[in-house]
């Protein structure tokens, strides 16, 4: 059965007018209740998890200030969300998920949450909506209970995964791979271990060309026994903050692909599902709902 992580807490409340689609959250899960794609079952809750896995990744002294909401106010601003300790607890609650997700992963070949994907986070600080790196903290969970020993992050989210390459930019067991719009934030990219910046405007066929040319060659040159997903929907062309002009139906095939090659290779698979943007919130759901209804039907 497919797995997937959801707290109400997900939906966090903010200012009127903020431009971050925290909706999307909620209506997720109640789409795929509606359309049969998922039933109760499916869904488990994550909780307040060990913060031993999180300050593997984290510094400690950033990780007890964001517990304790002592982030200096300039520091904070680059989060882009009015730090609260609900928020903090939603982050943390987050992780949990993608931690619990890799072992349902490890049992059905696939695990998903409904948010995650926080790349812009990085060891001593965070940015862009992203305070806790629950792909990093994955990893390292993986790591600790000797469940996977080489690993690789495919982050297809339109935005460079900065945070994730800083994380594990000199360690050989986990793989970056990032591919995004070339134009778009973060203006100074991080180096990870594999980047693909794409023009402004590149369409589906350059897109899923570009994807299927690297993605099995990289598999076999890594080896991975663990794979984390970030399946942003920002790359389509209504995203308000994304560059590329990818149709709904072309983020759809990128998900076909990646789940598919996951699929016949056997390599399980977490994905999380980073950023979407665009200005109609039924645009971002349906593109979001593509990702589980491909998992559904690719691995179940």
């Amino acid at each position: 059965m497919l797995k997937i992580a959801y707290h109400p807490i997900y939906k966090h409340p903010l200012p009127k007018g903020h431009r971050f689609p925290m909706e999307k959250y909620e209506l997720l899960p109640q789409q795929l209740l509606y359309e049969g794609t998922c039933t109760h079952t499916n869904f488990f809750e994550p909780n307040i998890p060990n913060d031993k896995y999180i300050v593997a990744v984290h510094e400690p002294e950033y990780f007890y200030d964001l517990l304790n909401i002592k982030i200096p106010p300039r520091t904070a601003r680059k989060i882009g969300f009015p730090l609260t300790e609900d928020l903090v607890e939603r982050e943390r609650i987050i992780s949990d998920g993608t931690m619990r997700g890799c072992e349902f992963a490890l049992e059905n070949g696939i695990a998903m949450n409904i948010a995650g994907g926080t790349h812009h986070a990085y060891t001593n600080r965070g940015e862009a909506f992203c305070m806790l790196n629950d792909q990093a903290i994955g990893a390292r969970y993986l790591q600790a209970k000797n469940l996977a020993k080489k690993i690789l992050i495919a982050d297809l989210d339109v935005h460079q995964g900065n945070g994730t390459a800083e994380i594990f930019q000199n360690d050989d067991s986990v793989f970056t791979f990032s591919m995004h719009g070339a134009n778009n934030y973060p203006f100074k990219k991080e180096i990870s271990d594999m980047d693909i910046p794409l023009k402004k405007g590149t369409g589906d066929t350059e897109y899923l060309s570009i994807l299927q040319e690297n993605l099995p060659k990289l598999i076999d040159k890594t080896q991975p026994d663990f794979i984390f997903y970030l399946c942003g929907v920002d790359i389509i062309e209504t995203d308000k903050l994304g560059t590329l002009a990818v149709s709904l139906e072309g983020c759809k095939r990128r998900d076909e692909m990646v789940l598919e090659t996951c699929h016949r290779l056997g390599i399980p698979i977490q994905c999380s599902m980073g950023g979407g943007y665009s200005t109609d919130i039924k645009t971002i759901v349906e593109a979001h709902a593509n990702t589980f209804r491909s998992a559904q039907q690719i691995f179940f």
